[in-house]
């Protein structure tokens, strides 16, 4: 077995048969700003994007992530999603038939993933515990969020390694220094494509997922700068797209002005006095199972204070799904649809 180059852990990652003690030739991918970068042996010969390197996925794989060295000697068979950004990233590689179990749906698989979607099991509405994770038999568990892998959820990373389960979190919700980009940006956006291409064997098909995410940003003309609130979820307190998440990344290529952009986070929970005060032109909803754009509506038109607000007597509601609002294969559409969903309220020239 070759020796190791160089090691990436911050904390140590217990191997198992499916994470080998070797650094295979893939360049540092930046899916996280500054950090969250894959490593090179010393054999490597080429620097560039797992698709620039090779026509064919190259094994063994190694990426830092999230402060995890995460190793595969060979593409993933049966893979696990926990958070529908995770699903529809493997859904877009083209990958689908390789999912034993989803959970933690945010809302239905948009096309043109719904038909391939539609028979693999749900293994849990929320987090999966454990003995419904091992009863599948997963030998990769991709995660949308860190807090996934907690002891009493899914499982700790390292006990899941042990058991030669390989895990993965989407390297825009690194929470780490180092790790969490910030801001987030859709070239970021695109090493993680990138980045998840070349774990799962499929480079060629992460590019070209790239290069139609590109062509739809290249098309968006954006707006004049309409000021937008985009609220996530709560009710007495309501948490919104901060400066430096997804949110802020989709609202900025669109055209529009966040009124929370000064806000140093991804999303930040704000009192109604702020959306009040700010008296944006565009509320922007996300429709979600729990907190749907129906249900903001009627909250924002029952409170005295918010019925006042422009957007609400004019009904000026821009509305993404949840699954649309975390970063990942969905960004780049839910641009365009922003900017077509506020001129056809007449804003933004």
């Amino acid at each position: 077995m070759p020796t190791r180059a160089r090691t990436l852990l911050r904390t140590p990652l217990l191997r198992t048969p499916l994470l080998v003690a070797a650094l295979l030739p893939v360049v540092a991918l930046a899916a996280c700003a500054g950090g969250g970068a894959a490593s090179s042996t010393t054999d490597a010969a080429t620097t560039g994007s797992p698709a620039a390197t090779s026509s064919a996925a190259a094994y063994p794989v190694t990426v830092d992530n999230c402060g995890t060295e995460v190793t595969l000697d060979a593409p993933p068979e049966r893979i696990v999603t926990i958070k529908s950004s995770t699903t529809e990233m493997v859904a877009a590689l083209g990958l689908a038939d390789r999912l034993v179990g989803t959970a933690f749906s945010d809302g239905p698989a948009p096309e043109p993933w719904a038909d391939e979607l539609a028979d693999v099991p749900v293994l849990s509405d929320k987090v999966p515990g454990q003995e419904a994770l091992l009863e599948v038999e997963p030998d990769l568990v991709y995660a949308g969020w860190e807090s996934n892998f907690a002891p009493d959820a899914a499982g700790d990373r390292a006990a899941l390694a042990q058991l030669g389960i390989g895990t993965y979190v989407s390297p825009s919700a690194c929470k780490a220094e180092g790790y969490q980009p910030d801001p987030l940006t859709f070239e970021a956006v695109f090493d993680e494509i990138r980045e998840t291409g070349a774990l799962l064997g499929a480079p060629e098909a992460a590019e070209d997922v790239v290069a139609d995410q590109r062509a739809t940003l290249d098309a968006v003309e954006p707006l004049n700068g309409p000021t937008a609130v985009w609220w996530s979820s709560g009710t007495d307190t309501p948490y919104v797209g901060a400066g430096i998440g997804a949110p802020q990344m989709m609202l900025g290529a669109a055209g529009l002005e966040n009124v929370f952009a000064d806000v140093h986070d991804t999303w930040s929970s704000v009192g109604w006095e702020q959306v009040v005060a700010a008296d944006p032109d565009v509320l922007v909803l996300v429709d979600s199972a729990w907190n749907s754009a129906d249900k903001k509506r009627d909250l924002l038109a029952a409170n005295p204070a918010t019925a006042q607000l422009t957007a609400v007597r004019e009904g000026r509601y821009v509305v993404v799904p949840f699954a649309a609002s975390e970063a990942g294969v969905r960004n780049a559409d839910t641009v365009a649809d922003l900017v077509e969903q506020v001129r056809a309220l007449g804003l933004g020239g």
